[in-house]
């Protein structure tokens, strides 16, 4: 089977990372173009809730879509971290390095049950929409500008780290056998 529509949205929001990182780029030269990119990150967000919905409605859930649109996050997301702190916005380097360490102790946990031939179902739990939400929230915020900075990155931290746990949590139950990859 092909890309269904919503892999093909998701795969857009993977293009539209290094439209991102350019227009932030030069927005150092042309202060609008911070403005273009804070659309851009926008329209990806969006196409994150879109590419969910089209595969409810459409019921195209498929083995490339379970991979490729929590990658997409992913690499919007820490894409967008790490190059706002290195340009100066307005974000904190502790942010940075908790949203960046979860994902990379993710990966390295989903790589070591692979290697364990372990398999494990990749299903969003509602701390991971959270943290996802607040993550997407909190770039918003910074490129925006807006006051109270401090409390939306605490609460982007905040679900980072129950959704990191609660990741770590579903991997040891099944290196020690248990079938329990819930939501809970």
């Amino acid at each position: 089977m092909g890309m269904t529509f919503a892999d093909k949205v998701s795969s857009v929001r993977i293009i539209l990372i290094p439209v991102f990182v350019s227009l932030l780029i030069y927005s150092k030269t042309f202060p609008v173009l911070r403005i273009v990119a804070l659309g851009v990150f926008i329209l990806a967000v969006l196409s994150d809730f879109f590419d969910g919905l089209v595969a409810r409605i459409k019921k195209e859930k498929s083995d490339l879509g379970q991979i490729i649109d929590p990658l997409a996050d992913k690499l919007l997301l820490t894409t967008a971290f790490i190059t706002l702190y290195l340009l100066h916005f307005n974000i904190y380097l502790w942010v940075v390095f908790i949203v960046v360490s979860r994902d990379m102790v993710i990966l390295l946990g989903f790589t070591i049950l692979h290697f364990l031939k372990i398999d494990v179902v990749i299903a969003p739990s509602i701390w991971g929409k959270l943290t996802t939400f607040f993550q997407m929230f909190t770039v918003i915020w910074a490129l925006s500008g807006i006051p109270f900075y401090f409390f939306i990155s605490f609460l982007a931290v905040f679900f980072t780290l129950i959704s990191g746990i609660n990741y770590f949590i579903r991997g040891v139950k099944a290196i020690n056998g248990k079938t329990d990859n819930s939501n809970s």
